[in-house]
């Protein structure tokens, strides 16, 4: 983890992160706080519904605590790292309050689809998230 981002989290008082599987093949990293509120949201959601419980099979069922050892790295879970492909070469990518790490091989791939994807949003029918962003 970049020295910028741990002295963040140590001065928010943060020494435990989540680490868990996405969708997108990549892992996400977030702070502990965070995490107990996301968590709380996808368990609350009524498991009887089949993508709320693919949601939680998925990052509940996936996430694993760490924490900073005295050298301020984390040491992933193997069965994570072997999910996403990360073998040597990983890059983490800030995302707000979370981060994503992803294979080299993985992002490249996926990196290059995302202008277009962008490009490929009608905003006439975007969610009024979208309508509304300024960037």
């Amino acid at each position: 983890m970049p020295k910028a981002h741990r002295d963040r989290l140590e001065n928010d008082g943060v020494t435990r992160l989540i680490v868990t599987r996405d969708r997108s093949n990549c892992l996400l990293i977030y702070p502990m706080p965070d995490w107990v509120e996301i968590e709380n949201q996808i368990m609350s959601a009524p498991n009887s519904d089949p993508q709320v419980r693919a949601m939680q099979r998925l990052y509940v069922g996936h996430a694993a605590e760490v924490e900073f050892d005295s050298n301020g790295r984390i040491l992933l879970p193997a069965t994570l790292r072997e999910l996403v492909g990360i073998e040597k070469k990983a890059l983490l990518i800030g995302q707000g309050k979370k981060w994503e790490l992803w294979s080299e091989e993985a992002y490249e791939a996926a990196s290059e689809m995302w202008p277009e994807e962008v490009g490929d949003v009608d905003l006439a029918n975007a969610s009024a998230v979208i309508q509304n962003l300024s960037l």
